[in-house]
Protein backbone atom coordinates (compact mmCIF):
# COMPACT_ATOMS: atom_id res chain seq x y z
CA UNK A 1 0.00 0.00 0.00
CA UNK A 2 1.40 3.32 -1.01
CA UNK A 3 0.45 5.92 1.74
CA UNK A 4 0.60 10.01 1.30
CA UNK A 5 -0.75 12.34 3.90
CA UNK A 6 -1.83 15.73 2.75
CA UNK A 7 -1.59 18.34 5.49
CA UNK A 8 -4.22 21.12 5.67
CA UNK A 9 -1.78 23.94 6.93
CA UNK A 10 -3.34 26.55 9.50
CA UNK A 11 -6.26 24.27 9.52
CA UNK A 12 -5.53 21.47 11.23
CA UNK A 13 -7.03 18.93 9.20
CA UNK A 14 -4.69 15.87 8.45
CA UNK A 15 -6.16 13.23 5.81
CA UNK A 16 -4.40 10.44 4.49
CA UNK A 17 -5.04 9.52 1.36
CA UNK A 18 -3.52 5.90 0.23
CA UNK A 19 -4.25 3.57 -2.66
CA UNK A 20 -6.33 0.50 -2.06
CA UNK A 21 -7.05 -2.10 -4.28
CA UNK A 22 -10.19 -2.30 -4.85
CA UNK A 23 -12.20 1.24 -4.23
CA UNK A 24 -14.29 0.10 -1.66
CA UNK A 25 -16.10 2.53 0.68
CA UNK A 26 -17.17 0.98 4.27
CA UNK A 27 -19.38 2.86 6.79
CA UNK A 28 -17.25 3.34 9.90
CA UNK A 29 -16.13 6.03 11.72
CA UNK A 30 -17.77 9.46 11.82
CA UNK A 31 -15.70 12.71 10.48
CA UNK A 32 -16.72 16.27 11.12
CA UNK A 33 -15.87 19.52 8.92
CA UNK A 34 -15.74 22.70 9.79
CA UNK A 35 -16.83 24.84 6.31
CA UNK A 36 -16.17 28.46 6.00
CA UNK A 37 -17.19 30.72 3.36
CA UNK A 38 -15.79 34.27 2.97
CA UNK A 39 -17.72 37.02 0.72
CA UNK A 40 -16.54 40.18 0.36
CA UNK A 41 -18.07 43.34 -1.70
CA UNK A 42 -16.59 46.53 -2.61
CA UNK A 43 -19.59 47.64 -4.82
CA UNK A 44 -21.75 50.51 -4.36
CA UNK A 45 -25.66 49.98 -3.63
CA UNK A 46 -28.09 47.70 -2.21
CA UNK A 47 -26.23 44.45 -1.64
CA UNK A 48 -27.70 40.74 -1.11
CA UNK A 49 -26.10 37.30 -0.51
CA UNK A 50 -27.25 34.14 -0.26
CA UNK A 51 -25.14 31.55 1.06
CA UNK A 52 -25.78 27.64 1.09
CA UNK A 53 -25.26 26.01 4.17
CA UNK A 54 -25.29 21.81 5.26
CA UNK A 55 -29.19 21.45 5.66
CA UNK A 56 -29.39 17.29 4.26
CA UNK A 57 -29.69 14.90 6.38
CA UNK A 58 -29.96 10.75 6.22
CA UNK A 59 -29.08 9.40 9.10
CA UNK A 60 -26.52 6.53 7.32
CA UNK A 61 -24.29 9.17 6.02
CA UNK A 62 -24.88 12.61 6.77
CA UNK A 63 -25.34 15.20 9.91
CA UNK A 64 -25.60 18.54 9.55
CA UNK A 65 -24.54 20.34 12.61
CA UNK A 66 -24.78 24.27 13.75
CA UNK A 67 -23.82 27.44 11.55
CA UNK A 68 -22.48 30.55 12.84
CA UNK A 69 -22.82 34.13 10.82
CA UNK A 70 -20.74 37.30 11.27
CA UNK A 71 -19.84 40.21 9.50
CA UNK A 72 -20.88 43.54 9.33
CA UNK A 73 -24.48 42.97 6.82
CA UNK A 74 -27.37 45.44 8.11
CA UNK A 75 -29.54 42.34 8.06
CA UNK A 76 -28.37 38.42 8.24
CA UNK A 77 -30.64 35.55 8.85
CA UNK A 78 -30.97 31.75 8.52
CA UNK A 79 -33.68 30.72 6.02
CA UNK A 80 -34.79 27.47 4.33
CA UNK A 81 -36.81 27.06 1.59
CA UNK A 82 -40.44 26.18 1.83
CA UNK A 83 -40.59 23.24 -0.49
CA UNK A 84 -37.25 21.76 -0.07
CA UNK A 85 -36.01 23.00 3.25
CA UNK A 86 -32.61 23.99 1.35
CA UNK A 87 -31.26 26.09 4.30
CA UNK A 88 -28.63 29.39 3.78
CA UNK A 89 -27.44 32.62 5.22
CA UNK A 90 -29.26 35.89 3.63
CA UNK A 91 -27.48 38.88 4.62
CA UNK A 92 -28.51 42.38 3.31
CA UNK A 93 -26.66 45.38 2.88
CA UNK A 94 -28.57 48.70 2.10
CA UNK A 95 -27.09 51.23 -0.45
CA UNK A 96 -24.45 53.38 1.78
CA UNK A 97 -24.04 50.99 4.25
CA UNK A 98 -21.86 50.79 6.31
CA UNK A 99 -21.49 54.23 6.64
CA UNK A 100 -17.68 54.31 6.91
CA UNK A 101 -17.58 53.35 3.42
CA UNK A 102 -15.92 49.51 4.66
CA UNK A 103 -16.20 46.70 2.42
CA UNK A 104 -19.00 44.35 2.96
CA UNK A 105 -18.15 41.25 4.38
CA UNK A 106 -20.04 38.27 5.56
CA UNK A 107 -18.18 34.94 6.86
CA UNK A 108 -20.82 31.85 7.27
CA UNK A 109 -19.14 28.79 9.33
CA UNK A 110 -20.62 25.74 9.69
CA UNK A 111 -20.76 22.15 10.41
CA UNK A 112 -21.22 18.57 9.60
CA UNK A 113 -20.35 15.01 9.95
CA UNK A 114 -19.98 12.47 7.57
CA UNK A 115 -19.00 9.15 7.01
CA UNK A 116 -18.57 6.30 3.49
CA UNK A 117 -21.97 5.34 2.42
CA UNK A 118 -22.35 1.70 0.86
CA UNK A 119 -25.33 -0.84 -0.04
CA UNK A 120 -25.49 -4.20 -0.46
CA UNK A 121 -27.50 -5.05 -3.48
CA UNK A 122 -26.94 -8.51 -2.53
CA UNK A 123 -29.06 -8.33 0.29
CA UNK A 124 -32.71 -6.85 0.30
CA UNK A 125 -33.81 -5.69 2.94
CA UNK A 126 -37.69 -4.13 2.51
CA UNK A 127 -36.51 -0.27 3.66
CA UNK A 128 -39.15 1.73 4.72
CA UNK A 129 -41.69 2.96 2.21
CA UNK A 130 -41.41 6.26 1.32
CA UNK A 131 -44.12 9.17 2.17
CA UNK A 132 -46.56 9.65 -0.31
CA UNK A 133 -45.57 13.38 -0.43
CA UNK A 134 -41.79 12.41 -0.19
CA UNK A 135 -42.72 10.02 -3.84
CA UNK A 136 -44.67 12.66 -5.68
CA UNK A 137 -41.49 15.14 -4.91
CA UNK A 138 -38.79 12.36 -6.03
CA UNK A 139 -41.18 11.70 -9.16
CA UNK A 140 -42.09 15.10 -10.04
CA UNK A 141 -40.14 16.91 -12.94
CA UNK A 142 -38.39 20.28 -12.60
CA UNK A 143 -37.37 22.94 -14.49
CA UNK A 144 -34.20 21.76 -15.99
CA UNK A 145 -35.06 18.35 -15.34
CA UNK A 146 -38.33 17.19 -17.08
CA UNK A 147 -39.71 13.41 -16.68
CA UNK A 148 -41.72 13.65 -20.44
CA UNK A 149 -40.88 13.93 -24.26
CA UNK A 150 -37.26 13.08 -25.15
CA UNK A 151 -36.24 11.86 -21.59
CA UNK A 152 -39.42 9.79 -21.29
CA UNK A 153 -38.54 8.31 -24.89
CA UNK A 154 -34.81 7.63 -23.76
CA UNK A 155 -35.75 6.40 -20.39
CA UNK A 156 -38.15 3.33 -21.77
CA UNK A 157 -35.76 2.36 -24.52
CA UNK A 158 -32.93 1.80 -22.15
CA UNK A 159 -35.54 0.32 -19.60
CA UNK A 160 -37.46 -1.57 -22.09
CA UNK A 161 -37.62 -5.72 -21.32
CA UNK A 162 -36.38 -4.76 -17.26
CA UNK A 163 -38.08 -6.68 -14.83
CA UNK A 164 -37.21 -4.69 -11.65
CA UNK A 165 -36.56 -1.25 -10.71
CA UNK A 166 -32.81 -2.70 -9.60
CA UNK A 167 -32.61 -4.05 -13.09
CA UNK A 168 -33.66 -0.18 -14.75
CA UNK A 169 -31.16 1.43 -12.25
CA UNK A 170 -28.39 -0.19 -13.16
CA UNK A 171 -29.24 0.23 -16.98
CA UNK A 172 -29.57 3.66 -16.42
CA UNK A 173 -26.62 4.04 -14.59
CA UNK A 174 -24.19 1.92 -17.26
CA UNK A 175 -25.90 3.66 -20.65
CA UNK A 176 -25.05 7.20 -18.41
CA UNK A 177 -21.24 6.29 -18.43
CA UNK A 178 -21.36 4.86 -21.83
CA UNK A 179 -22.96 7.60 -23.80
CA UNK A 180 -22.11 10.55 -21.83
CA UNK A 181 -18.83 12.72 -21.51
CA UNK A 182 -17.24 14.54 -18.98
CA UNK A 183 -16.90 18.29 -20.87
CA UNK A 184 -13.48 20.15 -19.50
CA UNK A 185 -14.79 23.38 -20.93
CA UNK A 186 -18.37 23.40 -19.06
CA UNK A 187 -18.30 25.93 -16.14
CA UNK A 188 -18.50 24.99 -13.04
CA UNK A 189 -20.55 21.50 -12.47
CA UNK A 190 -22.82 22.63 -15.69
CA UNK A 191 -26.64 23.99 -15.31
CA UNK A 192 -28.08 20.40 -15.44
CA UNK A 193 -30.34 21.10 -18.02
CA UNK A 194 -30.72 17.20 -19.43
CA UNK A 195 -33.76 18.21 -21.85
CA UNK A 196 -31.25 20.12 -23.67
CA UNK A 197 -28.85 17.55 -24.07
CA UNK A 198 -30.80 14.77 -24.93
CA UNK A 199 -32.26 17.49 -27.74
CA UNK A 200 -28.70 18.20 -29.07
CA UNK A 201 -27.47 14.91 -28.68
CA UNK A 202 -24.39 16.62 -27.19
CA UNK A 203 -23.61 14.92 -23.80
CA UNK A 204 -21.28 16.29 -22.62
CA UNK A 205 -20.98 17.91 -19.29
CA UNK A 206 -20.17 18.15 -15.91
CA UNK A 207 -22.14 16.90 -12.55
CA UNK A 208 -25.05 18.96 -12.64
CA UNK A 209 -25.35 17.50 -16.13
CA UNK A 210 -24.63 13.57 -15.88
CA UNK A 211 -25.96 13.25 -12.69
CA UNK A 212 -29.17 15.53 -13.04
CA UNK A 213 -29.42 13.26 -16.63
CA UNK A 214 -29.18 9.89 -13.89
CA UNK A 215 -32.11 12.05 -11.73
CA UNK A 216 -34.35 12.56 -15.01
CA UNK A 217 -34.12 8.98 -16.38
CA UNK A 218 -34.42 6.81 -12.91
CA UNK A 219 -38.09 9.78 -12.51
CA UNK A 220 -39.27 8.73 -15.78
CA UNK A 221 -38.86 5.35 -15.23
CA UNK A 222 -41.24 5.52 -12.49
CA UNK A 223 -38.39 5.40 -9.94
CA UNK A 224 -38.03 7.91 -6.93
CA UNK A 225 -34.27 9.77 -7.43
CA UNK A 226 -32.85 13.22 -6.23
CA UNK A 227 -29.46 15.62 -6.73
CA UNK A 228 -27.62 16.11 -3.95
CA UNK A 229 -25.79 19.52 -4.21
CA UNK A 230 -22.39 19.99 -1.92
CA UNK A 231 -19.07 20.17 -1.75
CA UNK A 232 -16.03 17.90 -1.30
CA UNK A 233 -13.90 18.57 1.90
CA UNK A 234 -11.23 16.09 1.86
CA UNK A 235 -8.69 13.90 -0.25
CA UNK A 236 -9.66 10.35 -1.03
CA UNK A 237 -8.25 8.01 0.89
CA UNK A 238 -8.39 5.56 -1.60
CA UNK A 239 -5.98 7.42 -3.45
CA UNK A 240 -8.11 8.95 -6.51
CA UNK A 241 -7.26 12.41 -7.20
CA UNK A 242 -9.91 13.37 -9.25
CA UNK A 243 -12.45 12.13 -6.17
CA UNK A 244 -11.38 14.22 -3.22
CA UNK A 245 -10.10 17.86 -2.44
CA UNK A 246 -6.73 18.17 -2.33
CA UNK A 247 -6.31 21.46 -0.70
CA UNK A 248 -7.96 23.31 1.86
CA UNK A 249 -8.80 25.85 -0.35
CA UNK A 250 -12.89 24.14 -1.57
CA UNK A 251 -14.12 26.86 -3.62
CA UNK A 252 -14.24 24.87 -6.36
CA UNK A 253 -14.76 21.75 -5.32
CA UNK A 254 -18.73 21.82 -5.66
CA UNK A 255 -20.16 18.07 -6.84
CA UNK A 256 -23.53 17.15 -7.25
CA UNK A 257 -24.46 13.21 -6.37
CA UNK A 258 -27.49 11.59 -6.85
CA UNK A 259 -29.85 8.29 -5.06
CA UNK A 260 -32.11 6.56 -6.30
CA UNK A 261 -34.66 4.85 -4.32
CA UNK A 262 -35.74 1.13 -4.96
CA UNK A 263 -38.10 -0.47 -2.44
CA UNK A 264 -35.60 -3.84 -1.33
CA UNK A 265 -32.88 -1.22 -0.93
CA UNK A 266 -34.06 2.42 0.51
CA UNK A 267 -31.81 5.26 -0.93
CA UNK A 268 -29.07 3.98 -2.83
CA UNK A 269 -26.05 6.25 -3.92
CA UNK A 270 -24.58 6.79 -7.66
CA UNK A 271 -22.32 8.87 -9.29
CA UNK A 272 -21.98 8.20 -12.99
CA UNK A 273 -20.69 11.65 -13.27
CA UNK A 274 -17.89 10.70 -11.04
CA UNK A 275 -16.94 7.48 -13.38
CA UNK A 276 -16.61 9.85 -16.46
CA UNK A 277 -14.42 12.22 -13.97
CA UNK A 278 -12.13 9.58 -13.30
CA UNK A 279 -12.02 8.58 -17.09
CA UNK A 280 -10.85 11.95 -18.20
CA UNK A 281 -9.09 13.58 -14.65
CA UNK A 282 -7.32 10.75 -12.61
CA UNK A 283 -3.49 11.05 -13.57
CA UNK A 284 -2.04 10.72 -15.93
CA UNK A 285 -5.26 11.48 -17.63
CA UNK A 286 -7.89 10.26 -20.67
CA UNK A 287 -8.12 6.75 -19.34
CA UNK A 288 -9.28 3.52 -20.76
CA UNK A 289 -12.47 2.07 -19.92
CA UNK A 290 -10.74 -0.92 -18.90
CA UNK A 291 -8.15 0.75 -16.38
CA UNK A 292 -8.47 -0.73 -13.38
CA UNK A 293 -8.90 2.91 -12.04
CA UNK A 294 -12.05 2.92 -14.10
CA UNK A 295 -12.86 -0.52 -13.64
CA UNK A 296 -13.42 0.06 -9.55
CA UNK A 297 -15.01 3.53 -9.81
CA UNK A 298 -17.45 2.38 -11.91
CA UNK A 299 -18.28 -1.07 -9.89
CA UNK A 300 -18.30 0.96 -6.46
CA UNK A 301 -19.97 4.14 -7.41
CA UNK A 302 -23.36 2.33 -8.06
CA UNK A 303 -24.13 1.48 -3.85
CA UNK A 304 -21.37 3.17 -2.52
CA UNK A 305 -19.54 6.49 -2.27
CA UNK A 306 -16.77 7.88 -0.18
CA UNK A 307 -17.52 10.28 3.04
CA UNK A 308 -15.56 13.00 1.69
CA UNK A 309 -18.49 15.07 0.92
CA UNK A 310 -20.64 17.40 2.93
CA UNK A 311 -24.38 17.58 1.24
CA UNK A 312 -25.91 21.10 1.54
CA UNK A 313 -29.50 20.11 0.24
CA UNK A 314 -31.29 18.33 -2.87
CA UNK A 315 -33.55 20.78 -4.04
CA UNK A 316 -34.46 22.19 -7.48
CA UNK A 317 -35.49 25.80 -8.15
CA UNK A 318 -34.90 27.94 -5.75
CA UNK A 319 -36.63 30.84 -4.90
CA UNK A 320 -33.93 33.48 -3.38
CA UNK A 321 -36.13 35.85 -0.60
CA UNK A 322 -35.94 39.19 -1.54
CA UNK A 323 -34.35 38.52 -5.22
CA UNK A 324 -35.60 39.97 -8.24
CA UNK A 325 -33.92 37.28 -10.31
CA UNK A 326 -35.04 34.22 -11.45
CA UNK A 327 -34.85 31.43 -8.90
CA UNK A 328 -32.00 29.08 -9.27
CA UNK A 329 -31.79 25.46 -10.82
CA UNK A 330 -29.90 24.53 -7.81
CA UNK A 331 -28.48 26.16 -4.68
CA UNK A 332 -24.65 24.49 -4.26
CA UNK A 333 -22.85 28.20 -5.11
CA UNK A 334 -23.08 31.44 -3.35
CA UNK A 335 -25.60 33.92 -4.68
CA UNK A 336 -25.36 37.72 -4.94
CA UNK A 337 -27.13 40.84 -6.35
CA UNK A 338 -25.95 44.13 -6.54
CA UNK A 339 -28.69 46.87 -7.22
CA UNK A 340 -30.86 44.08 -8.24
CA UNK A 341 -28.80 42.58 -10.73
CA UNK A 342 -27.20 39.01 -9.60
CA UNK A 343 -23.57 38.24 -9.84
CA UNK A 344 -21.71 35.96 -11.98
CA UNK A 345 -21.64 32.89 -8.62
CA UNK A 346 -18.88 30.88 -11.02
CA UNK A 347 -16.48 33.61 -11.28
CA UNK A 348 -15.51 33.84 -7.26
CA UNK A 349 -12.76 36.18 -8.18
CA UNK A 350 -14.39 38.52 -9.21
CA UNK A 351 -17.85 38.06 -6.59
CA UNK A 352 -15.29 37.53 -4.27
CA UNK A 353 -15.59 34.68 -2.36
CA UNK A 354 -13.73 31.72 -1.09
CA UNK A 355 -14.33 28.55 0.84
CA UNK A 356 -12.09 26.77 3.08
CA UNK A 357 -12.77 22.88 4.72
CA UNK A 358 -10.99 21.68 7.52
CA UNK A 359 -11.33 18.95 10.03
CA UNK A 360 -13.82 20.15 12.80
Amino acid sequence: MNRSEFLYGGTALVATASVTDPFAPSPGAWRTFRLVTDLSFSREGAVQAWVPIPSFTQASWMKPLRSEQSGNAAIVQVAKDPIWGAGFVHAQWPAGFPENGAARTLRVTSYASTRDLAVDLQRPVRATALAAAQRERYLAATTFIPTDGIVKKTADTITAGATSDLEKARRIYAWIIENTYRKASVRGCGLGNIDFLLETGDLGGKCADINGLAVGLARASGIPARDLFGVRVAPSRFGYKSLGANSPTITKAQHCRAEFYLADYGWVPVDPADVRKVILEEPPGNLAANNPKVIDARETLFGAWEGNYVAYNDGHDIALPGSSGKPVPFLMYPQAEVDGQRLDSLDAAHFVYEIHSASG
